[in-house]
This record gives structure tokens, C-alpha cells and sequence, in this order.
């Protein structure tokens, strides 16, 4: 009964037999990115029933031990204690799992952090959140790479670009784009005065070589110069860093992580082409609002979320209205929180 509540057993089996049928049909091969594209989506379907499986399994367990418990059995009210606990993560884990039904969400995600205008201030701010999505992807046990990364004047982060590697990466993430409000008293400020500084997360689903986006060699101009920051003797010997500017939208795209300048231009390029599928979804998203009739705008100066360090202690997202007291914590990457109710939320309102 407790998993009926968030789980459609019937509606993902016939999900599976659909899938199944289409894997099946004659020419299925014929085009390679849709045959991919089916395949993945119907090995998680079936992740996601074997774990319901699993999960009822364990809840037949729990009544086991609740009728010992009945009969006074206090080593299994111990057992029964922490069986709970376990079972409770899990269900958790797959009701969120269940929220994420994105042409995307499993895929690897690409985050950027850019710093907002006041100088140190928000280049300390950008390099903090950095800081706080570096440890909730190592709490995560998800791989990051750092693509590119542009240091302050004198602190922090002017920008900052991470490949995060792992399942349904950009499905979490992809609720953190948008811009994010700091409120301290600056430890920049010799007065001791209260500043409110911004930066802004961009989240893009990472893209592979496919049929569905093109890019054309005349559509883009490719810069190389020399790598700046730390890296060694060899970075600041090369030209090994890229700039790749996509003519038609006027993107922008830099990497100097990598030794070489080959490696660089296959990162940028993929960096690139993630962003121009970004561009083509949020295309989509605003012909649903004017469908939708909805006033919403997606700007600079509207944040999603507001970290407030002086005169008390808050963080709240301003579209679930979700909030938390301790700052700490969610600074120190526990923000699986904020992720849930956003999904929950953008759920609601589809």
C-alpha cells in the first residue's frame, strides 16, 4: 500500500511492453540515436521495476518482524528499528526517481557557475557554490571533471564549468539553473557592512555525437591561446586552450583543462553542442508558457533561491518555498532537499 501511493506499477509495466515491442520491430536499428534512445529508456524502466521488487520484498520482511515484535521479541524490535530506517532511504530514492521522466534526466550533467557583479564579493559567492555542488556530487559518489575555470581578481571565481558523471545527474540538477542571492555581512568590507551578492548556475544535460543536432564547421570560429592558472610548466608553455564561437547564436564556449589542444576542442565542441539542445529546450518550454498563458520570465534579476548568512539564518527557494535554517549544512552540499521539492513541484505544475 505505501509504495501504491507513489508507485503506477501497471502504468510502467505497460511502459516496458511497449518499449520492448518497439526493440523488436523490424528496422529498429534503422536510425541509430532513436534505437539508443529506446534502449536506455527501457533499461531504467526496468531498473526501476526490479527495485520496486525489491523494495516489496523488504516491506514483507517488515511485517514478519512486527508480528515477532508483537509476540516480545526485543531482538526484533532492534532489527525491526533499523530495517525501517533502510527501507524509508529507499522509498525515498525511488519516489524521486519517479519524478524524473526528462528526455535527459539520466544523462551526465554540464554545470556552470558565473559570478554576478561586486567584484570580490561575488567571485567569493560563485567559488562557494562551486564549492557547495563539488561536495554534493562527492556525497553522491558522482565523478566531476573541471572543464574550465576562470579565478577571480584577488578571490574567488569568475566562472567556473564541471562535466558531473553519474545516473539522472542533469535530472537532479537541472531544478539549480537560475540565478542564487548571497546576503552577508562582507568579509571584504572593512565597515562591516551587510552586501547581497548574485551568481548564476547554468545546467545542461551532456550531448553526444547524434543524428538530433548538427554543427556546421562554417557556423563556428575556433580561437586557441594560452592556458592561464595553475597546471604546471606545459599550460603556460602552449596554446593549448580553446575558444569555440558558435556565429548563428553567438555562444561562447572555453576549455583549458585538458594537456592538449585536441583534447580542449573535443570538450568545447561538447560543451557547445549542450548548450545549443539547452537553447532548442528552453525554445520549447517558452512556446508551452505562451500556450499556458503564463507571465513567467526566465532573467537575471529574478532568483531562484536566496542564502541569507546575516541578520538571521535561512535558505529558501522562492518557487517551492521549501526553506532551511541551517546554512551550514546546505553549503556543505546537503541540498537533496531543495531537489526533491523542486521536482515535486515542476511535477505540479506540468
Amino acid at each position: 500500500m505505501i509504495l501504491g501511493v507513489i508507485f503506477d506499477l501497471d502504468g510502467l509495466k505497460n511502459d516496458i511492453v511497449k518499449l520492448e515491442e518497439q526493440a523488436f520491430s523490424q528496422g529498429f536499428w534503422d536510425s541509430a540515436r532513436e534505437a539508443s534512445h529506446i534502449t536506455k529508456e527501457l533499461t531504467m524502466k526496468k531498473a526501476l521495476l526490479q527495485e520496486y521488487y525489491s523494495l516489496e520484498s523488504s516491506l514483507d520482511e517488515i511485517n514478519v518482524l512486527i508480528e515477532f515484535v508483537e509476540t516480545g521479541d526485543n531482538d526484533s524490535e532492534v532489527e525491526l528499528i533499523k530495517n525501517v530506517e533502510i527501507i524509508a532511504t529507499k522509498i525515498e530514492t525511488l519516489e524521486l526517481k519517479m519524478l524524473l521522466g526528462g528526455e535527459y534526466d539520466f544523462n551526465n550533467a554540464i554545470v556552470q557557475v558565473h559570478s554576478g557583479a561586486g567584484g570580490q564579493e561575488a567571485c567569493d559567492w560563485a567559488e562557494m557554490l562551486e564549492r557547495m555542488y563539488l561536495r554534493w556530487c562527492q556525497r553522491n559518489g558522482y565523478k566531476v571533471e573541471i572543464l574550465d575555470r576562470q579565478l577571480g581578481d584577488g578571490a574567488g571565481i569568475k566562472s567556473s564549468t564541471l562535466l558531473v558523471k553519474g545516473e539522472y545527474v542533469f535530472g537532479n540538477l537541472k531544478g539549480e539553473k537560475g540565478v542564487h542571492r548571497l546576503v552577508r555581512i562582507s568579509p571584504f568590507d572593512a565597515n562591516k557592512r551587510r552586501h547581497t551578492s548574485f551568481a548564476s548556475i547554468d545546467i545542461m544535460p551532456e550531448i553526444e555525437d547524434s543524428e538530433e543536432l548538427e554543427i556546421q564547421a562554417k557556423d563556428i570560429r575556433i580561437d586557441v591561446y594560452r592556458s592561464t592558472g595553475a597546471g604546471g610548466q606545459h599550460v603556460n608553455t602552449t596554446d593549448s586552450a580553446v575558444r569555440i564561437t558558435h556565429l548563428p547564436t553567438k555562444i561562447v564556449v572555453t576549455c583549458q583543462n585538458e594537456r592538449s589542444q585536441i583534447q580542449n576542442r573535443e570538450t568545447a565542441m561538447k560543451v557547445l553542442r549542450s548548450k545549443l539542445i539547452e537553447l532548442e529546450l528552453k525554445r520549447r518550454e517558452e512556446e508551452l508558457l505562451k500556450i499556458k498563458g503564463s507571465n513567467a520570465s526566465i532573467s537575471w534579476g529574478n532568483q531562484i533561491r536566496s542564502y541569507v548568512f546575516q541578520p538571521y539564518m535561512m535558505v529558501k527557494d522562492h518557487r517551492t518555498n521549501y526553506e532551511e535554517g541551517n546554512v551550514d549544512s546546505v553549503m556543505d552540499g546537503k541540498i537533496d532537499k531543495y531537489i526533491f521539492a523542486y521536482l515535486k513541484w515542476k511535477k505540479e505544475e506540468s
